[in-house]
């Protein structure tokens, strides 16, 4: 009778082992789930925070501006050297007829 008494404890602790163990995976699913949704958001307000501060960093490019200005100004500054130096081509090429001062 002993013997019957605890296997029938033993079989109703098997149970309730069993019945907590699926429990316990429920939960542990449930919170890696969470876990993982939590790094999915966190991961997504990440890149959206680096897509804002690249647009922002792109959009007020000092070196590049600074860049783009020293283009106009060596442009402007050949173009005048080339208009110069054609005066002087044309001013060379003139006849000049130097007065008689006798």
């Amino acid at each position: 009778m002993i013997f019957l008494f605890g296997f029938n404890t033993a079989a109703a602790d098997e149970g309730r082992l069993a019945n907590q163990r699926h429990k316990d995976t429920k939960r542990s699913l449930t919170l890696e789930q969470a876990q993982l949704q939590k790094a999915r958001d966190a991961m997504a307000s990440t890149n959206e925070r680096n897509k804002e501060i690249l647009a922002n960093s792109t959009a007020g490019d000092w070196e590049g501006e600074q860049r783009e200005k020293a283009k106009l100004h060596f442009k402007a500054r050949e173009s005048r050297q080339e208009k110069y130096l054609r005066e002087a081509k044309e001013a060379a090429a003139k006849d000049r007829k130097i007065p008689d001062s006798r």
